[in-house]
């Protein structure tokens, strides 16, 4: 089985550091296609967690890159009126020639997250039914035939230019491994993205049964992409690796790491054992497995490449 893996591009992280320049973002994509990686991804907030915006970064690295795939990791969708977003990703896949891939989410219910909704104006209770029929929306919009909508939108006889470069428009994954984020990703979506859970078996168990959802709403069950989110550190050192990511969690979430690790799949420790980690979660059914770096991003990226190299996948 041919396996992908994809990189997140450290935009949180940028802010963190206080160094909002996007020149080395830029130049940390462009070495990840050198390298072989097969994706890139960007991640999405407001004020909760303070970040570059993902569509405008991905209409930069598109004209910086030739062959991999770029992505949301992921985008809330509930936050953005579904005609402008759907306006914004098909002109962003034109720039990328199809490359698009929008990983989308609901967002956790913590305080910081609830007060970015009302910031923006979005009731936080009506986020799953504002991703759905915004989906819809936007799906209808990029057939490039006129729309008429009335729902929490109002669209008369609207029709989009340009469709995106992808027939159909963009690839659409679902995050979440939460039961209403399973039944979702098998009945609507392309493709599931969770950050975890940690266990490959336990994801692996997950991802069967959004195949059963698939097939059970008439849908063909091998066209739903099996992906994760998996954050990594490599150090000959477990203890430091792992302490490395302890920390790197509190300050990339202001919670704590025990908190965090219990939804999110963490890796510390050698290369060596990377591979049979990664493996399980190939084993298991993923295709494409998407790493974020915590510390040195040019040494792990590189590392993971050869590491890459050395197997199967």
């Amino acid at each position: 089985m041919s396996v992908k893996i994809g990189y997140l591009l450290p935009t949180r992280e940028r802010i963190m550091d206080d160094e909002p320049s996007t020149a080395r973002l830029i130049e940390l994509a462009e070495k990840a296609e050198t390298l072989g990686y097969d994706s890139l991804w960007v991640g999405d907030s407001l004020f909760a967690r303070p970040r570059h915006e993902p569509m405008t970064l991905l209409a930069g690295v598109a004209t910086r890159t030739q062959r991999v795939e770029l992505g949301t990791a992921v985008l809330l969708p509930a936050l953005r009126n579904p005609v402008l977003l759907a306006h914004q990703a098909a002109t962003l896949d034109q720039l990328c020639q199809g490359r698009l891939i929008l990983g989308l989410g609901i967002a956790g219910d913590v305080p910081n997250i609830r007060a970015e909704f009302e910031a923006a104006g979005v009731p936080f209770e009506k986020r799953v039914g504002r991703l759905l029929e915004g989906v819809k929306l936007c799906r209808a919009l990029w057939s490039g035939e006129e729309v008429n909508w009335d729902g929490l939108w109002s669209v008369k006889g609207a029709t989009l230019g340009p469709t995106p470069a992808r027939p159909g428009g963009p690839l659409l994954w679902s995050g979440g491994h939460v039961p209403g984020a399973i039944k979702r990703a098998g009945r609507y979506f392309d493709g599931w993205f969770p950050t975890g859970p940690d266990d490959a078996s336990e994801w692996g168990s997950l991802f069967r049964e959004i195949q059963s959802v698939a097939k059970d709403s008439g849908r063909d069950p091998a066209a739903v992409t099996g992906a994760v989110y998996l954050t990594v550190a490599l150090d000959d050192n477990a203890e430091a690796a792992n302490s490395r990511i302890d920390s790197y969690l509190e300050g990339y979430y202001s919670a704590p790491a025990a908190v965090i690790r219990k939804r999110q799949a963490c890796y510390g420790g050698t290369a060596e054992g990377l591979a049979e980690w990664l493996q399980s979660f190939i084993d298991a059914g993923a295709q494409h497995l998407m790493l974020r770096f915590a510390g040195d991003h040019d040494h792990q990226l590189e590392a993971v490449s050869k590491l890459r190299a050395q197997q199967p996948w």
